[in-house]
């Protein structure tokens, strides 16, 4: 997910969004151990939508 995409969402929103895509990590963090994916960047492009939707969540909370 882009920043101009996640300053869109409201907070409820987010936190969704935020457990949906933990869930969506760890299942794949658990397929590559198991077999190794067809595109391990995956992995990779959703640990760094969750940080950005944590930090966004954090700034939004410190507001």
């Amino acid at each position: 997910m882009k920043q101009s995409e996640i300053k869109d969402l409201s907070a409820a929103e987010l936190q969704a969004k935020l457990v949906q895509l933990k869930k969506t990590y760890a299942d794949l963090k658990i397929a590559h151990a198991i077999s190794p994916i067809e595109n391990p960047l995956q992995i990779r492009s959703l640990r760094r939508s969750v940080a950005r939707i944590a930090t966004e969540i954090s700034k939004r909370e410190l507001q």
